[in-house]
């Protein structure tokens, strides 16, 4: 069991495999005193119990009504599951067979017997399935593809069509284990993510290194990771360099290059070198368990288009059996068909009543596309979200760690002087920074240590409120401060005030080194693009979405980065100005509108917008907030968001049609009696069986960058 909510219970189910058992757990559980609701998925295996305000329903009861429908409860820890024949569904598969095999071989060995045999083998293979349709019975549910069946079977050998009723039995059994194992295998494709963490993680403790259970790991302990080990935990490097793919968390193809004071992920794999790591979440709560915990209520919560299959359905199916009954009453009294064979096409129709492949059909498909980003780095919250993604049309981004690097960097370095180089230039500016935190401070010193410059000790140094820094270097008097407060100094001449100008128009920073009253030189910063901010907005206009950048920084900069992306800007925005342009875009008609941001900051537009899309590597904003977030953290994530969702979409269209066009073809030619009920329960199992495959294929989607 685990607990999403302390009042939410969650328990998963074995044998819980479509459509129809959802309903069955929903109904039976949903009669139980001090229930509020009930949400039952098939996808996830798990049934989710809302009590009622104050009321705390012991677990053993739901235990007991799950149990009494013929479900099993299995432990979060449970073993992979079993060999096919040692289930339920394949044991009934092996005996309703082996009847039928036996029914065959005594009517060609002893014809007097006549349908005795093929009686015997149906009522033996029908007792569990009358069983589970006196379970929900119980629970008020009658119209069950049980109860359809039974009724059928019952009615076949009362008409003298036994051996039809007994290749009827077998034929639902083999279609309900078919079921049952494309079910298991699509819900075990998020499951495998969970076994991406290794069981043992090597721990350093008192100067030696022993292995432990990766799941008693605690923060603020040690471990080691060798060469060619997944990375039992989230930590921190504390010591060793290393390449390390990440392609398992978040789909990156390509190895990162992690150094001390770098954050890693449980489940990536280390290539190089040896790493010593800190440990900073416990297995519970790592990103693999995360991504796992958060995709599985996001498989379990229903679609707009999922919880209007299940409304279709149950008005769908009591207006099939209505119809049955009008086969077997009508044609008789009105033309001189005989009894018999009415009876016969309205026991084939039952047959073909049960939606269970039009029920499936939606969320088989979104579950599969919710896993499948997720093996990519794109976590989405829940089907409607997922649904939502593929019809955004305007899309708006934040630019500061988005579009841009989030991390100013030296663009030039100018030499005003005849007698210094751009270097030294740089080397005394980094002197003079040393001891700052001020971002510009940072880009300086990050590029002086790019080029090996030779650190140089500073004297006297101090900061000038407002303005910048000043200090004795190299027994020079040096600042280092902003154009603004050059107008005291004496330029060399025009061209330089031309010159600062213009970098200031490209949106750049600058600070200008000056000893006296003489500028020396100048080093402008700035906040670059992304590498992959320019083919993930390329990527996204090749899909018909419109872009926009909304941004807190001045307007100057935010036009120079929206000029050099090729993208409309707009600067000087507070949080609630970037909400209220979304809201404009809302009102105007742009169609559903998403925003990319840090989860933080943008909160409000976030929560404006249709879809929010935080972006991150694996952190707690971008799993915890908003709608959708890129654990790979590129650009080009967006596009891929929008992709699956639409080829999804696709998928679940073509399901839909597969479910309903067999449906049709064969209400008809059933009605017409062109065929009859072995083919009705193979339409009815087989478009199941169908339309899950097909779901299936969205688990190898790869976004196609054209």
């Amino acid at each position: 069991m685990s607990e999403s909510t302390p009042s939410v219970l969650t328990l998963r189910v074995e044998g819980m495999d479509c459509g129809g058992c959802e309903r069955k757990v929903e109904a039976a559980l949903g009669r139980l005193e001090g229930v509020e609701a009930v949400s039952a998925s098939s996808v996830t295996g798990s049934v989710k119990v809302h009590p009622r305000q104050g009321a705390s329903p012991a677990r053993g009861t739901f235990e007991q009504a799950i149990g009494d429908l013929g479900y099993a409860i299995k432990s979060d820890t449970a073993s992979a599951p079993s060999t096919w024949w040692r289930s339920a569904k394949g044991r009934l598969v092996l005996v309703a067979g082996t009847l039928l095999v036996l029914a065959f071989a005594c009517r060609l060995a002893w014809p007097a017997l006549g349908n005795w045999p093929f009686v015997a083998a149906t009522l033996v293979g029908l007792v569990p399935i009358l069983q589970a349709a006196r379970r929900a019975l119980r629970v008020q549910n009658p119209f069950t593809i049980e109860m359809l069946m039974s009724i059928a079977a019952l009615g076949a050998l009362a008409i003298g069509a036994a051996a039809e009723a007994a290749v009827v039995v077998f034929l639902f059994a083999v279609g309900e284990l078919l079921e049952g194992v494309a079910a298991s295998r699509a819900r075990r494709s998020i499951s495998a993510l969970a076994g991406l963490t290794p069981s043992t993680a090597r721990l350093m403790e008192n100067g030696e290194v022993r292995e432990v259970s990766a799941a008693s790991l605690q923060p603020g302990q040690r471990v080691l990771v060798r060469p060619g080990d997944r990375v039992p935990c989230d930590g921190r490097i504390l010591a060793g360099e290393s390449d390390l793919d990440e392609s398992p968390v978040n789909g990156e193809s390509l190895p990162r290059s992690r150094a001390p004071g770098d954050d890693i992920f449980a489940g990536t794999v280390n290539l190089d070198a040896a790493l010593e790591v800190a440990v900073t979440r416990g297995a519970e709560d790592n990103t693999i368990a995360r991504v796992v915990r958060l995709v599985e209520e996001a498989q379990a919560s229903k679609a707009p288009v999922a919880r209007f299959i299940d409304r279709f359905a149950r008005y769908y199916m009591p207006a099939v059996v209505g119809l049955a009954l009008l086969m077997a009453l009508v044609p008789p009294l009105v033309s001189t068909m005989a009894w018999s064979e009415s009876v016969y096409r309205a026991l084939a129709l039952l047959l073909i009543a049960c939606p269970c492949a039009l029920v499936i059909s939606t969320p088989a498909a979104i579950a599969a596309g919710l896993s499948a980003g997720a093996r990519q780095g794109l976590l989405i919250k829940g089907g409607a979200v997922l649904e939502q993604l593929g019809k955004l049309r305007l899309i708006a981004l934040d630019k500061t760690g988005t579009l841009t690097a989030g991390t100013p960097r030296v663009t030039d370095v100018e030499d005003w002087t005849t007698g210094q180089g751009e270097g030294d230039i740089l080397r005394l500016a980094a002197a003079l920074e040393r001891d700052s935190s001020h971002p510009i401070a940072t880009a300086i010193l990050a590029r002086a240590e790019q080029l090996g410059l030779s650190s140089t000790a500073v004297s006297e140094g101090r900061v000038l409120p407002g303005r910048g820094v000043a200090g004795r270097v190299e027994g020079r008097d040096l600042t280092l401060v902003t154009p603004r407060h050059l107008a005291a100094l004496s330029l060399p001449d025009g061209d330089f005030s031309q010159r600062i100008a213009a970098l200031e128009q490209a949106g750049k920073s600058l600070a200008v080194l000056v000893e006296g009253e003489h500028p020396l030189g100048l080093i402008a910063v700035r906040d670059e693009p992304r590498e992959d901010a320019r083919e993930g907005l390329l990527a996204l206009e090749r899909l018909g979405v419109r872009t926009v950048m909304l941004s807190g920084d001045n307007a100057r900069t935010a036009a120079a980065i929206g000029a050099a992306l090729g993208i409309e800007a707009h600067g000087e925005l507070m949080p609630e100005d970037k909400a209220q342009r979304i809201r404009d875009w809302q009102a105007a008609g742009y169609g559903p509108v998403g925003k990319v941001g840090d989860g933080i900051n943008d909160a409000p537009a976030l929560a404006a917008a249709e879809v929010g899309i935080a972006m991150g590597g694996g952190t707690d904003v971008a799993l915890e907030t908003a709608d959708a977030a890129l654990l790979k953290n590129r650009v080009t994530g967006i596009a891929e968001l929008i992709d699956l969702s639409r080829a999804t979409l696709r998928n679940v269209k073509t399901n839909v049609a597969l479910a309903l066009g067999l449906k049709a073809i064969f209400l008809v030619s059933t009605a017409l009696g062109i065929t009859g009920m072995w083919i009705a329960v193979m339409a009815d199992t087989g478009a199941t069986v169908l339309v899950t495959l097909n779901a299936m294929r969205l688990l190898g989607y790869r976004f196609n960058e054209r």
